[in-house]
């Protein structure tokens, strides 16, 4: 299949239903600003892999890429805190980890075959 936009990216898809699944499981969480940030670094997933497909160049879309993969570290990371802090019980620990460590692997796959592509066009002009 063609990625044709952002919404193509499997990746972008995930972190759609990362976003959707943890808005809905934390809509009563009284912790403003647990919930803002863990809500915003999920926002960062999808955002950065939209602004870098829309960038000029593979180079600024594997930053991007990079970028979101980072935010999908930083839920992983607020996501143990949740458990911890019984903001979230395990079954939904497991579902959401679970979903940020598929999107961290898409990502890491695309970031490769992108560097592999570059690495290819280089080898051609040399």
């Amino acid at each position: 299949m063609r990625i044709r936009n952002f919404e193509d990216v499997i990746a972008w898809q995930k972190g759609e239903e990362l976003y959707i699944g943890l808005s809905k499981e934390l809509k009563y969480e009284r912790d403003l600003s647990f919930k803002d940030q863990i809500m915003r670094a999920c926002l960062s997933i999808t955002n950065n892999i939209a602004e870098g497909f829309d960038r000029s160049s593979d180079k600024e879309l594997r930053q991007f890429l990079v970028i979101a993969r980072g935010s999908c570290a930083e839920v992983r990371s607020m996501l143990h805190i949740a458990l911890a802090a019984n903001k979230i019980h395990q079954n939904e620990y497991k579902q959401f980890t679970g979903i940020s460590i598929e999107i961290s692997k898409l990502l890491t796959g695309f970031i490769g075959k992108l560097a592999t592509s570059d690495k290819r066009r280089e080898t051609k002009r040399d």
